[in-house]
């Protein structure tokens, strides 16, 4: 913000006048000679600093910004400082503009080579703020943003930014591993903030009318009396709290996230499910990564005039969480369809390494990870308010199902990632629907 105005000291002014005498050129000449001047050999010092336009911020906190000018001892180092100060001075967050004016002493307290530096400097009002509107394909998002900058004087801030956001959407999927298909029409809305700089939160409500069928005419008896349409209307939270130094391909970091979600405000659908996913990075070497990740889930009743169907269910398997599995088959199944459960836990321990003899190093190359996992998991249906500390422990670790293998990873721009792996199943239950060798993944988040 702002520049630096600097009037050159008398000394050098006086240098430059004797240099054109003894090579014989005039203001006046038609071609002059430009020379450079050396600035570290104008001696100078710095014998005042004003600091216009200050209301309510502190001396203190200026005054530890530009103290350091007075120890500079030539006309470079005093524009050198003077810089610094000025992104000090930026960094507080109090001003919305600083210019900076360095000229010669004036005064009666005047040295010879002495100078004044002036910051001129506008403060922010005490709270600022705007709104503004996005519509796109079937949703509309309003963004209301407040800052209230320095409000004690001492660069203290508080900001608010919440995004809302409204859709209108209608979906159609198709789940082959669970033999039906669904179709979902209504409307969402979420609100996102931030509590602090570190956690952010997301506040939904879904109105969702939904048309679950059969996909074939072969899907399960456990899939067909579950048919027909239901009315879901739930509120969740989502609360996550990311530091990865890249959302693709983090080097360090950690991430958590916990989403809770109530249904049953209406409608006849009910149930109480809660989901964390926690990953955290290391970096080894020079670009080797070891990455860990731990999710689990639970879900339960809350009403008994209330329903659950099969595409509220907790499931596992498939390249996006346990490797080696066929989407969606760890756990029950039915006929060879899966049925889903209320409760499951999963992790993984990654090694992303660059391409071996980094072939395109610095350019298309970076888009690639060689990637080693091993991953563990289980899902079951379990009743927590019938259960022990032990019996929970043991019915965790029951028939765990293990997985491990190799591949390549490549970056999709900043949003997603694709993985080709090499799986090798070594631990599962006989109605597992396994995936051994080459899997195919893309998503945004993988176990």
């Amino acid at each position: 913000m702002g520049i630096v105005h600097a009037k050159v000291p008398d000394e050098a002014g006086s240098n430059i006048s004797k240099f054109a005498k003894q090579t014989g050129l005039s203001e006046h000449s038609s071609k002059p000679d430009i020379r450079e001047i050396d600035l570290e050999t104008v001696q100078v010092r710095v014998d005042k600093i004003n600091v216009d336009g200050l209301g309510r911020t502190k001396n203190d906190i200026v005054e530890d910004c530009i103290r350091d000018l007075f120890t500079a001892r030539d006309f470079q180092d005093v524009l050198l400082k003077a810089h610094k100060a000025r992104v000090k001075l930026d960094e507080l967050g109090c001003f919305k503009n600083i210019g900076v004016y360095i000229d010669t002493s004036k005064g009666s307290n005047a040295t010879k080579d002495g100078l004044e530096v002036t910051f001129d400097v506008k403060e922010f009002k005490r709270i600022t703020g705007g709104v503004s509107t996005h519509i796109g394909n079937n949703e509309g998002a309003l963004m209301v943003g407040m800052r209230a900058p320095n409000i004690f004087g001492r660069g203290e801030r508080v900001q608010q930014r919440p995004v809302f956001t409204a859709s209108i959407l209608q979906a159609h999927s198709e789940w082959p591993n669970s033999g039906y298909k669904l179709l979902e029409r209504g409307l969402l809305l979420d609100l996102g903030f931030h509590s602090n700089s570190l956690f952010k939160h997301n506040l939904q409500w879904e109105g969702i009318i939904r048309d679950l069928s059969t996909l074939t005419r072969t899907s399960s008896f456990d899939v067909r009396e579950q048919s027909g349409p239901s009315l879901k209307s739930s509120v969740k939270h989502i609360l996550s709290m990311d530091l990865r130094d890249d959302l693709i391909f983090p080097n360090s970091g950690s991430l958590v996230q916990l989403t809770s979600e109530l249904a049953g405000i209406g409608g006849n659908v009910g149930f109480l499910k809660n989901e964390l996913f926690l990953q955290e990075n290391y970096s080894l070497f020079e670009d080797i990564v070891l990455q860990t990740s731990l999710m689990v889930g639970y879900l339960s009743s809350v009403s008994k005039d209330k329903r659950i169907t099969i595409a509220d269910r907790c499931y596992l398997g498939g390249p996006l969480s346990v490797r080696g599995f066929e989407t969606r088959g760890v756990g029950p199944h039915s006929d060879g369809d899966a049925l889903g459960a209320n409760a499951y836990w999963a992790a993984g321990v990654h090694l992303f390494t660059p391409l071996p003899f980094r072939p395109g190093k610095g350019g298309f190359g970076e888009l690639f990870r060689t990637h080693f996992f091993a991953n563990a998991g289980n899902v079951g249906n379990l009743n927590l308010a019938k259960l022990n500390n032990t019996d929970l422990l043991e019915a965790f670790r029951t028939n765990v199902r293990i997985s491990y293998g190799l591949g390549v990873a490549l970056r999709l721009g900043n949003m997603a990632r694709l993985e080709v792996n090499y799986c090798f199943p070594i631990r599962y239950d006989k109605g597992d629907q396994t995936h051994p060798g080459v899997q195919f993944g893309i998503g945004i988040q993988f176990l």
